[in-house]
């Protein structure tokens, strides 16, 4: 299985310390990111601005379980837990 289309959980559920264009300061767990866009989908895909830490982000089951609302609880899990 690949990334799902619309998810998003990526872009909200944990935090980004390095600059985003629109987010200078990155952006805090729980928060849309900005270049999310009504579909949930990164507007900077395949754009040399986007974050090295999104660019390297890739899916996987155990994290990104079955559908978004499962992937948006682990992820935030998940940053709680590296806090």
């Amino acid at each position: 299985m690949s990334c799902r289309a619309g998810c998003g959980a990526c872009c909200i559920a944990p935090s980004i310390t390095s600059p985003i264009p629109g987010m200078p300061n990155g952006k805090p767990a729980g928060e849309h990111c900005v270049q999310l866009d009504e579909n949930n989908l990164c507007r900077l895909f395949g754009d040399p601005r986007r974050p090295a830490v999104c660019h390297q982000f890739e899916y996987d089951r155990q994290l990104c379980s079955d559908d978004r609302e499962q992937a948006l609880s682990i992820l935030a899990e998940w940053e709680r837990a590296t806090r």
